[in-house]
């Protein structure tokens, strides 16, 4: 009898537009000689089930069961393509726990976690990763930017502590620079990064655990043509993407062993996205920041990680849902 899939997409915040993308290629590769795939629709309006007529109704949440041509649906597993709140920040996973359903994405704490950027360098550095150095600020307890400046070096980068897509992030080469960057930061986030410049080359690498134990899939170098890797560099077609890296068996060794031990130490599931910067004077890799729930649209880099290792997004996507069943 085949699984019954909620493809759960949407959120609450300004990437579910990327969530929406990431539905289409996952919705078109999820095999449905194996799973019966329903999706779900969670926006401000409320939470809806889409029928595959169009027609929408409204997800029963004592339960998360839907209505379809008369018949009560329960779900055997989540397929979570939510970007941001709720998706990524563990509320979902939480209800989810509550309820009893397995889902594919790491766990609430792992998620709640790894959404907030400082809390994540801290706990990986902890666990022996290199990060960059940075100062974590908070909107009801202002810090000017000389103090600021005080404590760290220029070039920073600032950025919204929770949220993704480079949505709100900027460069600050300039002291008076940074005001407007902190302004920008905190219209979008209560909490903001301010993050040292780490130079040298800028690598992506998707990880995921199956029945072989963690896997870290072919690692893609971003090369961009903007000042830094943004939210135009990263859907906007201002980056280069080169999957396989070129790099040597040496760097390649160092960025394996470190996104595996990223996984490790923040106890993930499922498929993630660990961003790093390979500083070529220290020789070694710094983690940027952790993704729990990737993009997966046409244009993102999970899916041309999988095809560069000659798996189908078909085949990968049944080993992410069986793994979550398991």
């Amino acid at each position: 009898m085949k699984k019954k899939v909620a493809l759960v997409t949407g959120g609450l915040s300004g990437e579910a537009q990327i969530s929406y993308k990431s539905a289409i290629t996952v919705g078109n590769n999820v095999d449905r000689e194996r799973y019966d795939l329903y999706r779900i629709d969670i926006n401000s309006e409320g939470w809806w089930y889409e029928a595959a007529n169009g027609e929408k109704s409204k997800v029963n949440r004592d339960d998360f069961s839907v209505t379809d041509n008369g018949a009560k649906i329960n779900f055997d597993v989540i397929l979570l393509c939510i970007h941001g709140t709720p998706g990524e920040d563990g509320k979902l996973q939480g209800y989810f726990d509550m309820l009893g359903i397995p889902y594919t994405s790491c766990d609430a704490a792992t998620s709640a976690l790894t959404f907030n950027k400082r809390y994540t360098v801290a706990v990986a550095s902890f666990g022996g990763i290199s990060v960059a150095r940075s100062m974590h600020l908070f909107k009801h307890t202002p810090v000017a930017p000389n103090e600021i400046l005080a404590q760290l070096s220029l070039p920073v980068f600032v950025k919204p502590n929770n949220g993704g897509s480079s949505i709100g992030m900027s460069k600050v080469n300039e002291a008076g620079e940074l005001a407007a960057a902190l302004d920008k930061a905190f219209k979008e986030d209560d909490q903001v990064l301010v993050e040292e410049f780490i130079s040298g080359r800028e690598f992506t690498i998707g990880v995921v655990r199956n029945n072989a134990g963690i896997q870290v899939l072919p690692i893609t170098e971003i090369i961009t043509k903007n000042e830094f890797f943004d939210f135009e560099a990263k859907y906007q077609g201002r980056s280069e993407e080169i999957t396989p890296a070129q790099i040597d068996a040496a760097m390649q060794e160092k960025l394996e062993a470190a996104a595996r031990r990223v996984y490790e130490v923040l106890n993930c599931r499922g498929v993630v996205r660990i961003d790093f910067i390979y500083n070529m004077t220290a020789d070694r890799p710094f983690m940027l920041e952790v993704n729990t729930v990737p993009g997966q649209s046409e244009a993102s880099v999970i899916p041309q990680q999988v095809r560069a290792m000659g798996q189908s997004l078909k085949d990968f996507y049944s080993s992410i849902i069986e793994q979550a069943l398991g």
